[in-house]
């Protein structure tokens, strides 16, 4: 338990530094909402060691800290859409198929960005914020493969908890 609990505090301030070094990099092709996604190592790191429960506990602290302090309420809103539908995506998919953690991630990515769309036409009122879909969906593919593959070195690396 002690080690769990250890893994827990680490990987959520891993992941909070992370979130930080993002709120430094500026957006990628000029398209709101295109980030690497750093801070998901973190959170995929402990869907693949422990489960759902844990995975949404370091997400949610994440996102409330990042979010109060550099981002605002919308950031809020949007990071919590995309981090809930990303959650139940990999855990289905973690839970009920062989896919390597890169395509988990892929498919975290894509879906993060999806829930934070929807979100974001339910919040604006308007549906031509699908524009944005091809850029994001290729960004969410393009950062998952990366996440994917720094979550598999890192799982690789880490000692296995026994708790």
């Amino acid at each position: 338990m002690k080690q769990k609990t250890a893994y827990l505090g680490l990987f959520t301030a891993v992941a909070i530094i992370f979130g930080y070094v993002e709120t430094l990099i500026p957006v990628f092709a000029g398209i709101p909402g295109i980030k690497l996604g750093l801070a998901n190592l973190s959170v995929l790191f402990i869907l693949e060691r422990y489960s759902l429960k844990e995975a949404t506990l370091v997400s949610a602290v994440r996102i409330l800290v990042i979010g109060f302090l550099f981002g605002n309420m919308f950031s809020i809103l949007y990071s919590l859409a995309g981090a809930a539908l990303s959650l139940i995506v990999m855990t289905l998919m973690k839970k009920f198929s062989d896919f390597s953690i890169p395509v988990i991630s892929v498919a975290g990515g894509v879906t993060h960005n999806v829930g934070q769309l929807l979100v974001a036409m339910v919040i604006v009122e308007n549906t031509s914020l699908l524009y944005y879909a091809p850029a994001l969906l290729v960004s969410g593919v393009i950062t998952g493969l990366l996440i994917g593959w720094l979550t598999d070195e890192v799982q690789k690396r880490v000692p296995v908890s026994y708790s």
